[in-house]
């Protein structure tokens, strides 16, 4: 698929409707020729993609060959408790009051 000439064939309304199908999608009819301009597009760049010569090159994960730099865990002191309770939206007592996840309706 190294050809420099290799285009996708065109789509149609049909076409854009049948891929919306497969996918489960509800596409207004209104959409469909909007969103056959925008995959033709999708389509062109990926042939332009497969069109660009890779023989002899070595796959690459990214592009780079970086390593994380980490430093030491160095503990630090903590903030004091009444300047965080100063700043949060609720508190309930020396706590912060965050809504109910789990368990049902929050009180």
């Amino acid at each position: 698929m190294n050809d420099p000439n290799n285009q996708p064939a065109p789509l149609t309304v049909d076409d854009v409707r049948h891929v919306a199908k497969l996918a489960r999608l509800a596409v207004p009819q209104e959409r469909l020729a909007a969103l056959q301009h925008d995959l033709q597009a999708i389509l062109g760049h990926i042939a332009q993609l497969q069109s660009v010569n890779t023989d002899g090159l070595e796959p690459m994960a990214h592009p780079l060959t970086l390593t994380n730099r980490l430093g030491d865990d160095v503990p630090q002191p903590s903030m004091p408790i009444a300047d965080l309770l100063r700043n949060a939206p609720a508190v309930q007592g020396d706590f912060l009051a965050v809504p109910k996840v789990l368990g049902g309706e929050s009180s």
